[in-house]
């Protein structure tokens, strides 16, 4: 129990979206870079233990408010102690500056920024709601970019493309998350669009940002920068997105916007799989 704890808190299978949204970055800009290499591995560890550490240091921080919206988290279940969330933290982050260390200068400078980035969110930027999730959104789209600079000192236009439809598709996701934690964000005083404008903003404004992705989405086939086995996968992704958004609109529940919230997740995986189809 006690190890289920730790790997809760870390949140596994956004750790590996981290790390397979490198991967992607990596291949990205050099389609042969696929294939394994100690870089590689070094930067899908980076991007693993380092989104691993925003998980616990977030939980960490949330302990009081997850006592109201989410009780059976560890830290306020009891299954998991406050000082010790911190120190695997502390090793997380270790594992992750290292490894970004033996990968490059360029790869290093990226993983302090999103580190700071975290400590800044974590620390203050929370309590600021809409700008505390355009940080977090920030770190999703920063893998892309750190796997382009396994392979290379530049990146392509895709990249950036790709990076910005993560960026968005997530920043609908925090605001969705916004819904869900409204009474104990606004106890703690947290300004998110929910807690500030009501639910049904919160819900119309996250549905813009999904909608936004949707329609960049189309940039990379109508560019030719992707081949057809892109379209697949994107389309369950676009779906999934435009469906969650009415469904999230015509009622914002808590309840709803909880499952739309791990709905987007399953859509954020679908788009990740039609970035790595779009280079076969």
């Amino acid at each position: 129990m006690r190890l289920k704890g730790f790997l809760t808190l870390m949140r596994p299978v956004n750790c590996l979206m981290m790390g397979f949204a490198v991967l992607i970055g990596a291949y990205l800009v050099d389609v042969e870079s696929i294939g394994f290499s100690i870089k590689l591995a070094l930067g899908f560890i980076t991007a693993f233990t380092l989104a691993g550490t925003a998980m616990v240091v977030n939980d960490y921080y949330d302990r009081e408010i997850d006592a109201i919206n989410e009780p059976n988290r560890p830290i306020p279940s009891g299954l998991v102690k406050p000082r010790e969330a911190l120190l695997f933290a502390a090793f997380l982050t270790f594992i992750g500056l290292l490894s970004a260390f033996l990968t490059n200068l360029n790869c290093l400078l990226i993983a302090i920024s999103a580190y700071f980035i975290l400590v800044a969110y974590t620390t203050k930027g929370k309590r600021t709601g809409f700008l505390g999730n355009l940080m977090v959104s920030t770190c999703v789209a920063i893998p892309f970019i750190y796997g382009g600079f396994i392979t290379s000192e530049t990146l392509s236009p895709i990249t950036y493309i790709f990076s910005v439809l993560a960026f968005l598709a997530n920043t609908g996701r925090e605001i969705t998350k916004g819904i869900v934690d409204v009474e104990g964000d606004a106890r703690e005083s947290v300004k998110t669009i929910a807690v500030l404008y009501g639910k049904n903003m919160a819900a119309v404004t996250a549905s813009i940002f999904y909608i936004s992705a949707i329609l960049l989405s189309l940039l990379p086939p109508l560019l030719g920068m992707v081949s057809i086995y892109f379209v697949p996968p994107v389309l369950i992704a676009d779906s999934g997105f435009l469906a969650s958004s009415i469904l999230l609109v015509r009622k914002p529940s808590r309840e709803n916007a909880r499952r739309i919230k791990n709905l987007a997740l399953l859509w954020m995986i679908a788009g990740l799989v039609a970035f790595m189809a779009g280079k076969i």
